[in-house]
């Protein structure tokens, strides 16, 4: 990887799991009414069709991991679960009402929080309740998110049996000093145990998160934890990057110096030298981040360009509904995003006067659907183009000429009708998706709200 460019492009940027990205919604011409209207028109237009996404946010952890920039409650109370169940079902109630008929879903995603710190009969009740009011697809793509330490038969047999065959379980770095650094103590024989179980019981595909980036880290220390991972042979990986951000996750990410984490060029050269050993082991990259073996069906999606990428990140199916569930879950109806109150109490409260919990959201115009289209295709596809009408857009040339510099770098290559992005500029994907990002470009953040792209 060629320093220079890392020097170059390594600057504060989106992770673009939407467009427009959530510090430029325009909070002020959005209402609940009318996102709940755009929502109706596209269960409408697409429910028949390809169904619709549900995203639940389960938020609670029994410990705080200190890399995590998710939105968590920490607390060892499990009474908190029945409460809360309950109140995501009213939730999704309100939305079987506006709906006014059962709806199609095709995909269902637990993320959190640490979805396995409820019990197995809790998560049994939330999940054959949504099911029995709803249509399930023939063949739904039904995951989770497990914690290794916490992840036991019981729940993998109970969601099994309800339909699910992908679990994610976050793995991190096994070495012990970046363990305590990041106070995620999780040995091997943990990560081990559930995914021989999630096997024995007959998940299809089971993926590992690991983490590049963090403190202490070292190629060393990565390399051991990428070879211990390919000894399970999960068939996903996410390979992600420690996004440092303690100016909006506060005392969570002070939990070490600054100092302690790799400099922007190690940081780098741990991706590199992991992609390579992946892909020497037979991973495939897919989009950014993320790798998988040639028989999953993240990589049959992306070779059929069907790959989606949403808030829940890179998916193998795609649907213009997407709702959510859950504090501070998002929600997406294409034609506009919508958060739910990011704190359980104003959750419940909003709840409990029959209102929708929203409190922000953004309503798409025309420019931001086209926008959003090329982001997309950026993130999943590695191009796009723009030779018919409805994809070109009035600052397509002022866009042109903010690219010709990466052209130059060999990161992209520019033709009449489109563009692609190179094996070289994989690793500039954001860089590049920001020179289309109008909202961004037009009203530039006056302090730091990303994280470094590279």
């Amino acid at each position: 990887m060629n320093n220079s460019l890392i020097q170059k492009y390594n600057i504060p940027g989106p992770r673009y799991t939407s467009y427009p990205t959530v510090p430029y919604w325009d909070k002020s011409s959005f209402t609940t009414e009318n996102y709940l209207k755009t929502l109706k028109r596209s269960f409408e237009e697409s429910n028949d069709k390809e169904g619709i996404s549900l995203y639940i946010h389960l938020p609670f952890c029994e410990s705080l991991c200190t890399f995590c920039a998710c939105h968590k409650r920490i607390t060892k109370k499990h009474a908190v679960e029945e409460p809360y169940i309950d109140a995501v079902l009213k939730e999704w109630g309100m939305y079987l009402k506006l709906f006014g008929r059962k709806p199609h879903i095709k995909e269902v995603h637990l993320g959190g929080g640490t979805p396995t710190f409820f019990k197995p009969e809790n998560l049994q009740r939330l999940l054959s309740t949504i099911f029995d009011s709803s249509e399930l697809d023939a063949h739904p793509e039904l995951s989770f998110e497990g914690h290794p330490n916490n992840t036991k038969r019981e729940h993998l047999q109970t969601l099994y049996d309800l339909g699910f065959r992908r679990v994610s379980f976050g793995v991190q770095d096994y070495d012990p000093i970046v363990q305590k650094a990041i106070h995620r103590i999780q040995p091997y024989e943990n990560v081990q145990n559930v995914t021989d179980i999630a096997r024995e019981i007959g998940y299809t595909s089971v993926s590992h998160d690991l983490v590049f980036g963090l403190p202490f880290q070292t190629w060393k220390s990565m390399e051991n934890t990428i070879r211990r991972t390919i000894t399970q042979k999960p068939d996903r990986l996410a390979f992600y990057s420690y996004a440092h951000v303690p100016w909006i996750k506060g005392v969570g990410q002070r939990g070490f110096d600054e100092n302690d984490l790799p400099s922007g060029e190690e940081k780098r050269a741990l991706y590199e030298n992991g992609k390579a050993l992946l892909q020497e082991l037979g991973y495939v990259e897919i989009g950014m981040d993320h790798f998988s073996l040639p028989s999953d069906t993240l990589y049959q999606a992306m070779q059929n360009k069907t790959i989606h990428r949403n808030f829940m990140g890179y998916t193998s199916s795609s649907t213009q509904v997407m709702v959510g569930l859950g504090a501070s879950a998002i929600g997406d109806s294409w034609y506009g995003f919508a958060q739910n109150e990011k704190e359980i109490e104003p959750y419940y409260e909003r709840l409990a006067r029959d209102e929708f919990p929203l409190f922000r959201g953004h309503i798409l115009n025309d420019e931001d659907l086209v926008i959003r289209r090329h982001i997309l295709n950026l993130m999943c596809l590695l191009e796009t183009q723009w030779d018919k009408p409805e994809q070109q857009f009035k600052e397509l040339p002022e866009v042109l000429e903010r690219l010709k510099e990466m052209e130059s770098d060999g990161l992209i290559e520019i033709s009449d009708k489109g563009l692609k992005i190179t094996s070289a500029g994989r690793v500039f994907s954001r860089n590049i998706c920001m020179a289309f990002d109008l909202r961004m470009l037009r009203k530039q953040p006056q302090t730091r709200i990303f994280s470094m792209t590279v």
